[in-house]
């Protein structure tokens, strides 16, 4: 008779997790609080818009190739992946610069800011890829259940090249003065947590995905990417139940055996939990069966939430894809945002406008764009504040393309701190996760296994390896594969 096992959550973790369950022969149900799967990465449609909330940058894309051809698929068979051009666009104070495609180009970039940019960028990436091709191994051989992960001969001959004890800034600074340069590659740990001062050099592995393997879109929006992994789940037979928020984990002699949700209560063998793991612990058990106290949870680290506003604009407006403006005092923002946890005086802010690469998520002549703020988790969040902050980066973004943009706006949403609450249980509202600082990494971070109960698990983007959307399609593989190894007979 075949295991039963129940997945809270259908995100990209408890997607990627039921996968490789179900294949493995199991009889998988996923059980989500909303009418529709996806977690952070949703999609809505209005007025003839179609919005992808949540994921809109596809990096590190070996880790989608490899979840579908696990299952014989090849991302293809789901949408087409297109590389932007340009990657992405920076708009600093007095300046701004576009990161082209092709490789050389980028160089001849760096070439133009600083003396031997070129020469620099290249010695800088051949250390980021190193890290990159260690780490994503590691990724996949790493359930962080034992330091003997971390210490074993392979790893120890390599651990020192992955400089888990220099600063990412430091290691920028090694190579480059250019303040614009060192900012281009500083970018991509933004939203992990901390400022790039704090953050382990490991993680310029991201500025060798992001800048050198180049940034990609697909066609159609992530949600097609869910929409892959949801058909796969169809193919081994794994069941949705959707619109039903779980209630309680009902435990007897240290086993999960039934979930409750508000309409039904579910037998089950095993639970992996892909919701928020915070949540879980201190809303879903009893306090004498959780890995972590309320205190612990309240110590840890958060990477930031957000402020997003969702808008359909009725003409077209020149923005690239991606674009990033750091035209204010982007030291300011990052103190106020992780330091003192209040909201920015001067914002920075994130625009994409998916709709100047793919015309079917627009009407005819009309853009789609989102908006977003890194702001602190946790903070107030009231209509006034995100009204204020609504004019301040419409203001700004007006200013930059030098026309209005407020009088064509036909369709707007805004999302933040209390919807992430709402929506997903969020930890004080958070958008992606723990931190990914040195005492946040790896081991360090909570833990796939409860240790009260034998037959509980977690996954997702507060255990390791993090947040993100290839980490989180990791980490369900590896908890599915754990639970495998070790509980299946």
């Amino acid at each position: 008779m075949k295991k039963k096992v129940i997945v809270i959550g259908s995100g990209y973790s408890g997607l990627s997790c039921a996968a490789f369950l179900a294949k493995s022969g199991m009889d998988v149900t996923i059980i989500e609080k909303n009418k529709d799967i996806g977690g952070r990465s949703r999609t809505f449609k209005s007025n003839g818009y179609t919005f992808d909330m949540g994921p809109s940058w596809y990096w590190m894309p070996e880790i989608f190739d490899n979840f579908f051809k696990y299952f014989n698929y090849s991302v293809s068979d789901f949408y087409k992946l297109i590389k932007l051009d340009p990657g992405f666009k920076i708009v600093f104070e007095k300046e701004e610069l576009s990161i082209p495609k092709n490789w050389s180009e980028i160089c001849s970039l760096f070439d133009f800011y600083e003396k031997d940019g070129a020469l620099k960028l290249s010695r800088f990436m051949q250390k980021a890829e190193e890290k990159y091709d260690i780490g994503l191994k590691f990724l996949y051989e790493s359930p962080g259940i034992s330091y003997k992960e971390l210490f074993n001969k392979k790893m120890i001959l390599k651990i020192h090249k992955l400089q888990l004890l220099s600063s990412y800034s430091n290691e920028v600074k090694k190579y480059f003065n250019n303040p614009f340069l060192i900012k281009i590659l500083e970018f991509p740990v933004i939203f992990l947590g901390s400022d790039a001062s704090k953050m382990p050099a490991l993680y310029t592995l991201m500025a060798y995905s992001g800048i050198k393997q180049g940034t990609f879109y697909p066609m159609g929006g992530f949600f097609k990417i869910i929409e892959g992994m949801k058909k796969i789940c169809f193919d081994y037979d794994v069941k949705f139940i959707t619109n039903e928020e779980v209630t309680k984990l009902n435990v007897i002699n240290h086993n999960v055996y039934s979930v409750s949700t508000k309409k039904n209560e579910y037998n089950c063998d095993y639970v992996v939990g892909s919701a928020d793991y915070a949540h879980i612990e201190n809303s879903l058990l009893e306090k004498k069966y959780r890995n972590y106290s309320a205190k612990y949870w309240e110590s840890r680290t958060f990477s930031p939430s957000a402020l997003v506003f969702y808008l359909g604009i009725n003409k077209k407006i020149n923005l690239e894809h991606h674009t990033l403006f750091f035209n204010q005092d982007i030291d300011q923002h990052t103190k106020e945002l992780y330091e003192k946890k209040i909201w920015p005086t001067n914002p920075l802010f994130y625009v994409c406008c998916p709709s100047k690469t793919d015309l079917s998520l627009a009407p005819k002549g009309h853009e789609n764009i989102f908006i977003l703020i890194p702001v602190t988790a946790g903070l107030k969040d009231t209509n006034t504040t995100r009204d204020k902050y609504f004019d301040i980066v419409i203001s700004s973004l007006e200013k930059y393309l030098n026309e209005n943009i407020s009088n064509n706006i036909d369709f707007k949403k805004s999302y933040c701190i209390n919807d992430f609450i709402s929506d997903y249980n969020a930890y004080k509202g958070n958008a992606y996760g723990l931190a990914n600082t040195v005492l946040q990494t790896a081991n360090l971070k909570p833990s796939i296994i409860n240790k009260k109960i034998k037959n509980m698990f977690y996954t997702g983007q507060l255990t390791v390896p993090g947040p993100g959307v290839p980490p989180a399609i990791i980490s369900g593989q590896i908890v599915a594969e754990h639970i495998i190894k070790k509980h299946i007979k």
